[in-house]
């Protein structure tokens, strides 16, 4: 008898608003039978699906997001089933259009994480049975609108299961003495200093300088940021990823995160780094992130699997086919504007933003064997989503083959100490 070897393979961000054609499109075939060849087949959904079942929240992941409810039968054509639902556009039209989707979704059997009827609902697994073993996900995301958080309280609020975080600016003397001058001639403290006067709050620690709700300075000797996850939002996923392994063979984490501490968006924010070893410490086998639209580097960590981001999959975010109020008031447009001016307006008529940008436009689906609960080599599949392309044809992926996009992704993985080796297109690391 064979070797009983898990093959997984995830891919980034869905963001659809077309439809696929019925014979597909050219490359659909080559895309859908790589994904084919494993047995969990991983996208993170990054759109709403309903017919205007929901109202469109004030606030949006950016694009206001969301998709005919066939077009998921589009996607399952790709061959996925297992999905992400927690992200920034999850709450875009707000608890109803949070519960429409997840209708849609269990209309198709989909099995999904990430959102539910209340946060204990949006908070656990979702399993997955294959003929190799039973799979467990556990979906977060760190980047959204506080109206879209999942609540507990009463009867619950349905929404996504969140990563919150807080930063912290080290700053040295000199840079803490201008702090502490713009803080006394701005008042964004003055609320909290009448509280701590009152005896409402407790004394700032010597060395410790909110600023308003912006973040926290903290004298040091260097300056540095330091972001920190949320202890009680850590604390839920990790005893979610505890029940998980009593209840499956393998455990995946889904984070979805736009963060970064820096200038450099290739770079995740300190936190999500310490929230992923942290999933693999509690038990998960691998952690798989998406969100900033781009490569981020890879980390193998305890011998479990983080991928910083995957970047996009499919991403049509210019042919969207409504937008809200909101967005035109926004950007001081008239009412009656149609969704391709307004495109043209926020893009510059092409000239900048993501559709200009060659790292939106290229990603890779990372694949991975398992043997006895251990991950013994990853797959790297690069793809294009066609920078060059059209409006109405761009975003659309295919097999790139590109050795430059490995390239690229072993550059940014080396901070990790993470080595790939590319072979005919595709990027290997041995476990």
């Amino acid at each position: 008898m064979g070797k009983n070897v898990l093959k997984t393979i995830a891919t980034g961000d869905m963001f659809i608003t077309r439809r696929i054609a019925k014979d597909g499109y050219e490359g659909f075939e080559e895309v859908r039978d790589c994904i084919m060849e494993h047995d969990v087949k991983f996208s993170n959904l990054e759109m709403t699906f309903h017919d205007q079942e929901g109202y469109p929240a004030a606030e949006s992941g950016g694009t206001w997001a969301m998709m005919e409810p066939g077009a998921l039968d589009d996607i399952q054509r790709f061959g996925f089933n297992l999905y992400n639902t927690a992200n920034n556009h999850s709450g875009d039209y707000g608890q109803e259009g949070v519960m429409a989707t997840i209708r849609h979704l269990n209309e198709r059997d989909m099995v999904f994480s990430g959102t539910g009827k209340n946060l204990g609902d949006a908070s656990k697994a979702c399993y997955l049975e294959t003929r190799k073993g039973r799979v467990a996900l556990i979906s977060v995301s760190s980047t959204f609108s506080a109206a879209s958080r999942a609540g507990h309280q009463m009867i619950g609020r349905p929404g996504l299961n969140p990563l919150r975080s807080s930063t912290r600016y080290h700053v040295d003397p000199a840079h803490y003495e201008m702090a502490q001058e713009l803080v006394k001639v701005t008042k964004v403290n003055a609320e909290m200093e009448f509280e701590i006067r009152n005896g409402y709050f407790n004394p700032l620690e010597p060395g410790v300088l909110p600023f308003g709700n912006a973040g926290m300075f903290i004298l040091d000797e260097k300056n540095w940021i330091e972001s920190i996850p949320n202890q009680e939002d850590m604390k839920r996923i990790t005893d979610e990823i505890a029940e998980a392994r009593k209840q499956a063979d393998v455990v995946f984490v889904s984070f979805h995160g736009h963060e970064t501490d820096g200038e450099d968006t290739t770079v995740p924010a300190m936190f999500l780094e310490t929230f992923s070893r942290a999933c693999i410490d509690a038990g998960a086998h691998a952690v798989i992130g998406h969100g900033p639209h781009e490569l981020r580097g890879i980390e193998i960590y305890k011998g479990g699997l983080i991928l910083y981001s995957l970047g996009n999959f499919l991403f049509e975010t210019e042919t969207v086919s409504l937008q809200p109020y909101d967005a035109y008031i926004n950007r001081k447009m008239p009412l009656d504007t149609k969704v391709g001016s307004y495109m043209d307006n926020r893009s510059k008529n092409g000239t900048v933003g993501y559709g200009v940008l060659e790292n939106i436009w290229r990603a890779v689906m990372a694949a991975w064997d398992m043997e006895d609960g251990k991950i013994t080599q990853v797959q790297l599949y690069p793809i294009t989503l066609g920078l060059h392309d059209k409006r109405p044809h761009k975003g659309l992926p295919r097999m790139s083959g590109s050795e430059e996009t490995l390239r690229y992704l072993q550059q940014l993985s080396e901070p990790y100490g993470t080595k790939i080796r590319i072979e005919n297109g595709v990027g290997y690391i041995d476990l």
